[in-house]
């Protein structure tokens, strides 16, 4: 059974490699720090301005970290999972993968499995790219100088596990709508729908009840002073579990599985 979910994992991954799911996390992940990049050669002061505060690589990563928090990560995620999902809805293959000795966990947990895996390269991917994008303009521009401070690792780290954990929920949802629906554009017009409506809804005082929200909720805590209205991490975990389980009875109880 575990040799068999292993190989599960692994025909998912070469699978994934080859759609375009799989260039998307790419370029999700390096979107940010490119685009600081260009900012950073375009106004240098800004890079300066950050040297300047004493507190280089928490500057830099909060600021990369706005936009990902509030719409790339969450759009990126709807648009992933959606892609991956519909793989064998588009190659017409569901058949053939029912007709492999192959139990109905190892089939649908293999690929949330992928997805987590694609969500850690998409972090690590924006990290590095982050990284780079502060160093590269010392090395060409004179006046900047190289950002020799030390990391905060720690908290470098616990952004990021935040960050992921709370991106869970989200990939759960996905899952669960897009393994459901042949029509790719339901799972991912439904999951835009959230995240923007997440986004207008900011300030509703339920909002901690939409995962969709999750992440930008997290950096607005963050840079708010006091301890946190909701324990969203909680909230990611539960949500997780429970749609998790329950995404996975609605796929069992399909009477016809693609």
């Amino acid at each position: 059974m575990h040799n068999t979910f292993i190989n599960c994992i692994a025909a998912e991954w070469i699978k994934k490699r080859r759609s375009f799911a799989y260039w998307l996390v790419m370029a999700g992940g390096l979107f940010i720090p490119l685009i600081n990049l260009l900012i950073f050669f375009c106004y240098p002061k800004q890079l300066l301005t950050m040297h300047a505060s004493g507190d280089f690589w928490k500057q830099l990563f909060d600021h990369s970290w706005q936009t990902m928090a509030f719409m790339l990560l969450p759009m990126g995620i709807v648009m992933a999972v959606s892609l991956v999902t519909q793989l064998e809805y588009k190659n017409n293959t569901w058949k053939q993968v029912h007709a492999m000795p192959l139990s109905i966990a190892s089939i649908y947990f293999s690929k949330l499995v992928i997805l987590f895996i694609m969500l850690l390269q998409l972090f690590i991917l924006f990290n590095i790219g982050t990284y780079l994008c502060a160093v590269i303009p010392s090395l060409i521009i004179r006046q900047i100088p190289f950002p020799g401070y030390p990391i905060d690792v720690n908290y470098l780290l616990n952004q990021n596990m935040h960050f992921f954990i709370l991106s869970m929920p989200i990939v759960i949802i996905q899952y669960a709508i897009s393994m459901h629906f042949k029509n790719f554009l339901i799972p991912i017009g439904a999951g835009l729908a959230l995240v923007i409506g997440s986004l207008i809804a900011l300030s509703w005082k339920f909002i901690y009840l939409v995962p969709y929200a999750y992440s930008a909720l997290y950096f607005l805590q963050n840079k708010n002073p006091g301890p946190p209205s909701h324990n969203l991490l909680a909230w990611s975990l539960i949500y997780s579990l429970v749609i998790g389980l329950l995404g996975f009875g609605w796929y069992v109880s399909k009477k016809e599985k693609g």
